[in-house]
């Protein structure tokens, strides 16, 4: 082996890689197994398997791009993630059908649907990490103003992509975005004299709109002009049993699922409810049922030492940059699995967002590998010094 290739070999983070395997092994047997119930007449495990080299391939390749040369790109591609956004509504419907009530893909002869919003999510994240080590390093002296801007900054990018993802709609996508906003608001080094008052305020104005919906949908009608059957989600969720022929049926089904695997499961391929697209949003529930508590803490687990490992990395890197990207996907795959695992549960609202590297999706696969290749790339270009601590 020469010693450029192993200085390459070196360098790569095989605990992170390891992780990613377990979750690869993981998602094509629960794929595999979701399969076998329903009416799917294609072989989703091959298609995870293809789209699991292709996104190592592209993770791969971004591990090779230092941190300046991924902030030059940087707003390249936020623009290029824009324009497929923007794209999404000028397309005719056979480049751009509406699949579940929203135009979200571009369908792609061949290759299948692609959702450029997950690749934008990526984009977003180093537009970010560009703008706001740009400002720090324009604006020495921080003041109120100084924050003030650099907030305004922050809110105008996530906006513009924010809105077309919502447009199309997509209020799964919408929610991570704001989540990435808001982790990058939180380590950008604002005030708190801004931050209490700003996030107090979106709390109280949240919790208020959550208290008309659920007890005074009347006001929300009549002075709003928001109609009741709008909060579905919210009232199945809620109480799932009085929607059982409609937004509850999903629910009801998943926490069936997941309570009849008790402690150790059903065992591999033991599946005895029917989970509608158990292979995509639900994959949680259909590990839950056949490998039981032990299989879904293991889930937890390795979601855990995922994050676990890339805030190790943010910690490590002495380039602003890199800590922002490391915060940004930190809370992009955080909020994934929150917010997945948390509506197969019920404790949260089912808005349709896929659990990271093991629901089955290209898209949403390609996007978790670009963020992982970008994480991958600090580790690979980070060098320890002499004294350093």
């Amino acid at each position: 082996m020469s010693n450029n290739n192993r200085n390459f070999t070196s360098k790569i983070d095989y605990g992170l890689l390891f992780i990613i395997f377990l979750l690869f092994v993981m998602s094509c047997l629960a794929i595999y197994s979701a399969q076998t119930t329903g009416q799917y007449g294609e072989n989703f495990v091959v298609k995870q398997i293809m789209w699991y080299v292709v996104g190592l391939t592209i993770a791969f390749l971004i591990m090779t791009l230092d941190a300046d040369q991924l902030k030059k790109m940087s707003w390249y591609l936020y623009g290029l993630g824009l324009l497929l956004l923007l794209g999404l509504i000028v397309a005719p419907e056979g480049l751009a059908p509406v699949i579940n009530g929203a135009k979200s893909w571009y369908k792609l002869p061949g290759l299948g649907s692609i959702q450029p919003s997950e690749m934008m999510k990526v984009f977003l994240i180093m537009a970010l990490s560009a703008l706001i080590q740009n400002h720090h390093a324009k604006h020495r002296i921080r003041t109120m103003q100084t924050d003030f801007i650099l907030l305004m900054k922050i809110g105008l990018t996530t906006g513009a992509p924010l809105m077309l993802v919502m447009q199309q709609p997509d209020l799964g996508t919408s929610l991570v975005m704001i989540a990435i906003m808001i982790g990058m608001i939180f380590v950008s080094g604002i005030t708190w004299r801004i931050l209490l008052p700003m996030f107090g305020g979106g709390l109280l104005l949240v919790g208020t709109i959550f208290y008309l919906v659920v007890w005074h949908p009347d006001i929300m009608e009549k002075y709003f002009h928001v109609k009741q059957y709008q909060f579905g989600r919210i009232y199945a969720w809620l109480d799932p049993y009085n929607y059982t022929s409609s937004e509850g049926y999903q629910l009801i089904k998943s926490l069936l699922a997941i309570g009849s695997g008790t402690t150790s499961g059903k065992g591999f391929g033991n599946k005895e409810v029917y989970l509608p697209e158990g292979h995509t949003d639900f994959i949680f529930a259909v590990i839950g049922e056949e490998y039981g508590f032990f299989g879904a803490s293991a889930v937890i687990i390795l979601f855990f030492m995922l994050i676990y490992n890339m805030t190790k990395i943010g910690l490590e890197t002495k380039n602003e940059y890199n800590t922002y990207i490391c915060v940004g996907v930190i809370c992009m795959l955080t909020f994934h699995v929150f917010e997945n695992i948390g509506m197969t549960i019920g404790l949260l609202p089912i808005t349709g967002i896929p659990l990271p590297f093991l629901s089955y999706g290209g898209s949403s696969l390609l996007g978790n590998m670009m963020a992982i290749g970008l994480i991958f790339s600090i580790r690979y270009h980070h060098r320890k010094y002499m004294f350093s601590t």
